[in-house]
């Protein structure tokens, strides 16, 4: 029981196991949801696994339009959603996304944000200041102006990057800041951590894995294959950074679901897609998360309703089971989940198939339980 110590006529006792969020929160309830509001952005990052070309008019044309997603966004909150992600592409290149943020905000949403900061304006640091995100998150690929350039393919951007991101900053508007970790961009990484940790002294993250595109464009998967460390330059980055290593290892220590790795169960999904959340797509697709975009695991908005998607569609896909032989005595029996990129989603992307192993993604997971059990002894 909660009870203020200092009873008014604005308090009253709460049971927290009987409350709405309670709820939420020990059942399959939706809580939050990712926008995609965009595939455009004026960044051509080697490594990025959805972006267009920001001029696109094919691209635009696919979007869901501002009354579109409102309605969505009703839905979303008359099924139960307090929290939406805003992301892209690069989402501030739509020219509604004040007004979009703003129906957010007023429909009761903690809202953040995941951009590049280089087309943030003084008028969207005035509305931020005015209506406050959650959080704008931000991905700093260099902090040269070289290393910048090489990562995002364009050039000029980098200034615009530095400013707005100080604008944020001095604004008093919460920022986090984040890194993809590169072959372009590794030789930076600790210019880059210490860039970041200076400006958000709470939160810094980075991320070495690398997925593939959406659109499968085979010369753009190639590019990102090129850009991706092996699994000992992995370990050494990891093992480097203390908090980093610890929680590796305490993801060691927490198997997602340790029964679904006895060997008797078939199911593909062992992870959390689906419980909790869902993302909506530019072009209008529902999915359990952002990276699921297997046929049988989409479904079009346009054609039904987000109640149907979230009520029928989620348990249809998680109810999903693998049949190959592959797939049953490999990722389906191995312990290594929480160390490993696989998931039927990444599988899909890389092999077609969401039922095939990874091979880089084994390598991956071998060296960090190499060197977890190393630092063991």
């Amino acid at each position: 029981m909660f009870t203020d110590v200092n009873p008014s006529p604005f308090t009253r006792e709460i049971s927290l196991p009987s409350s709405d969020l309670w709820d939420k929160q020990i059942k399959r309830q939706l809580l939050s949801f990712n926008l995609e509001l965009t595939a455009r952005c004026n960044n051509n990052c080697r490594h990025c696994y959805i972006n267009l070309p920001h001029d696109s008019i094919e691209a635009r044309a696919k979007e869901l339009t501002l009354q579109e997603l409102k309605s969505l966004i009703d839905e979303a909150v008359s099924l139960g959603a307090l929290w939406c992600l805003i992301t892209g592409g690069e989402p501030l290149v739509r020219e509604d996304f004040s007004e979009i943020y703003l129906y957010l905000k007023r429909k009761g949403l903690l809202v953040s944000i995941f951009t590049n900061a280089a087309l943030i304006t003084e008028e969207h640091i005035k509305l931020f200041k005015k209506y406050s995100p959650r959080d704008i998150e931000i991905t700093v690929y260099g902090v040269t102006e070289k290393t910048y350039e090489m990562v995002t393919g364009k050039k000029g951007f980098y200034g615009n990057f530095i400013k707005n991101l100080d604008g944020l900053l001095k604004n008093q508007i919460k920022v986090r800041l984040k890194t993809m970790t590169l072959r372009s961009n590794v030789h930076e990484l600790p210019l880059i951590a210490d860039f970041c940790r200076e400006r958000t002294k709470d939160y810094f993250r980075f991320d070495p894995f690398l997925h593939l595109r959406y659109d499968r464009n085979e010369r753009k998967n190639q590019l990102i294959i090129s850009e991706r460390l092996t699994g000992e330059e992995i370990i050494e980055i990891e093992k480097n950074d203390p908090m980093r290593f610890q929680l590796l290892k305490k993801k060691c220590d927490n198997i997602t679901d340790k029964n679904d790795f006895t060997g008797n169960s078939r199911r593909l999904f062992k992870c959390g897609a689906g419980n909790g959340s869902f993302t909506m797509s530019y072009d209008g697709y529902f999915r359990l998360c952002s990276s699921l975009c297997h046929k049988d695991c989409i479904y079009d908005l346009r054609k039904g309703n987000l109640t149907y998607g979230w009520n029928n569609f989620v348990p249809e896909v998680r109810n999903m089971t693998g049949n190959s032989e592959e797939y049953l005595n490999k990722c389906n029996k191995c312990p290594l989940i929480n160390l490993c990129y696989w998931c039927p989603a990444h599988a899909d992307l890389e092999t077609g198939s969401p039922e095939k192993p990874v091979e880089y993604f084994c390598r991956v997971a071998d060296k960090r339980v190499e060197e977890l059990s190393r630092k063991q002894k």
